[in-house]
């Protein structure tokens, strides 16, 4: 069964995610199948880069997302466009929303700690 995850990246108390496609049985930070974005949760608000239509296709064909990854994609509105997707809505006009979604929102890319040390 093939889960979409969280791969942790970056230094010591730094922590930045890659969104990868793994096999249910295979470590964390061990093997995966395909990147699919990227996740900074220090900065304000978090970064959520991904690639959707990757996505839309690996839910297609079965994978599931973890829970934390579930959240994420709730909070940037990501299950409400694949459950359109999945009802018949056509996929590059929920693409292209989806892309006016990302670029309108503001993301400060400086971390929350660099911030506050100003």
């Amino acid at each position: 069964m093939v889960k979409i995850r969280l791969r942790r990246q970056g230094l010591k108390k730094q922590a930045s995610f890659r969104l990868v496609a793994a096999d249910k049985e295979s470590p964390r930070d061990g093997r995966f199948l395909e990147i699919l974005g990227s996740y900074n949760p220090r900065t304000e608000p978090f970064t959520f880069d991904v690639k959707e239509d990757r996505i839309y296709y690996w839910l297609s064909v079965g994978a599931q997302p973890s829970e934390s990854v579930a959240k994420l994609f709730k909070s940037v509105g990501l299950d409400e466009r694949w459950a359109r997707v999945k009802a018949g809505e056509d996929c590059e006009k929920v693409l292209e929303e989806a892309k006016a979604y990302y670029a309108n929102r503001p993301v400060e890319k400086r971390t929350r700690v660099a911030a506050a040390h100003k």
